[in-house]
């Protein structure tokens, strides 16, 4: 399967200057492509190919004296702008016609300078290279110093340079690889992800919700007030913004690696993972959005997906309308909607029941039932209803009674 390793790059003054041009050429690309296909089809003309496109944007744009300037970088950096456009459409199109599965792509946007994030691309044949120094040379950018966290598991077909807001630089490189399955275990979870604890497994364990984004809102709020002091285009207020960047990227990073480990050590200790698939987009519209998207939900659950077929796990989500919370774990009764405060209910057969673990052993059952070899069902049985709650009852079916004035046999 294809991996990104990301690693932290430390370019000199020098090389600053160089990437700049380099995401300042590839962003020009990208508009310049993108404006000619839009000027293309409001004329009624055919489409344009991508051939005819890297002609006209890129090779006859470097003989006019507008874009002479496009020739002191890479050819590489801009061929690859121009696949990130033709990729966009194409996902916009197979969205719009419903080969594309998921939320719906909008069409490519122009790329500003003012974006937070800047990148560029280097494919192997732009013969990028990672020296024996540990640096990496860069076609017409130099050798950029890499701080190795961990080595490549193979050689890398890609590697795509980042600038994110905080100022920033990063190597992120694309290889193949074949990892060994972990030795098969019996264990098997469910997992329901909530806001109080952010996750509560089916063994009864529970993982309390560690807040990153609350915990540093203090620092923050003083940040965005230093910020909202600053005359709007002096270098006070650009120097404001990097540290509100910085801060959030302190946060977000923080969040990253707490679930690197959580996911890690749970894909670790069991064979297979079952979890909800939740609707976070339409949570992030309601009064908990903060919360929701202080969590995490959608990041952990991808971490959990990519490294379960990583190293040979299951891993499945449950429809997210299955009742996991109404529905009891012991008997299987699907009981009316419980409010968010109530914490832990009691059903009629008998059973005490906290609500987040019952919702995880809910989701487990229904993860077993959807997802195992056989079809078979593995979802709670059906038992007798209790004496109060029926009207008929095996030991009184020769009998004839009165139950709450209805007469039954």
């Amino acid at each position: 399967m294809q991996l990104r390793y990301n690693f932290r790059v430390y370019p000199d003054a020098v090389q600053r200057a160089a990437l700049a041009r380099a995401f300042g050429c590839a962003r020009v690309v990208f508009n310049d492509g993108l404006r000619l296909r839009q000027q293309a089809r409001e004329a009624g003309e055919e489409y344009v190919s991508d051939a005819d496109l890297s002609k006209r944007v890129i090779t006859q744009a470097k003989t006019t004296p507008e874009r002479v300037w496009l020739g002191e970088v890479s050819a590489a950096v801009l061929q690859q702008a121009l696949a990130d456009l033709n990729m966009a459409y194409r996902n916009f199109f197979s969205s719009i016609t419903g080969k594309r599965k998921g939320r719906k792509v909008a069409p490519p946007r122009f790329r500003s300078s003012k974006d937070n994030r800047q990148a560029i691309r280097f494919t192997k044949n732009s013969r990028f290279k990672v020296l024996d120094n540990g640096r990496l040379r860069l076609p017409k950018i130099g050798d950029v110093p890499i701080r190795w966290s961990r080595s490549l598991p193979s050689e890398a077909s890609s590697v795509t340079v980042i600038r994110d807001a905080a100022g920033r630089y990063f190597a992120s490189f694309v290889v193949h690889t074949t990892d060994a399955p972990l030795p098969e275990t019996d264990s098997e979870i469910g997992i329901d992800l909530g806001l109080t604890h952010f996750a509560v497994m089916s063994d009864g364990t529970k993982v309390t919700a560690p807040k990153f984004l609350r915990r540093a809102a203090r620092k923050l709020k003083r940040l965005q007030q230093d910020l909202s002091r600053k005359t709007k285009g002096s270098n006070r207020r650009k120097k404001a913004v990097v540290k509100v960047a910085r801060a959030h990227a302190r946060v977000a990073d923080t969040r990253r690696d707490w679930q690197h480990k959580l996911s890690t050590s749970i894909i670790r200790d069991n064979q297979a993972v079952y979890v909800e698939d939740l609707c976070v987009v339409g949570l992030g519209r309601t009064r908990l959005a903060k919360s929701v998207h202080d969590a995490g939900w959608s990041s952990f659950t991808g971490m959990l997906e990519y490294k379960a077929a990583r190293y040979g796990r299951t891993f499945a989500r449950v429809d997210r309308f299955f009742p996991s919370t109404r529905m009891c774990s012991n008997c299987g009764r699907v009981n009316d909607k419980i409010a968010l405060n109530v914490r832990a209910w009691a059903c009629p057969c008998g059973a005490a029941h906290d609500r987040d673990v019952n919702a995880a052993k809910n989701v487990k059952a229904a993860g077993q039932a959807d997802f195992n070899d056989r079809g078979a069902q593995i979802r709670p049985a059906s038992v007798l209803a209790p004496r109060r709650e029926a009207v008929t009852h095996p030991d009184a079916a020769c009998s004839t009674r009165s139950v709450e004035g209805i007469s039954v046999l």
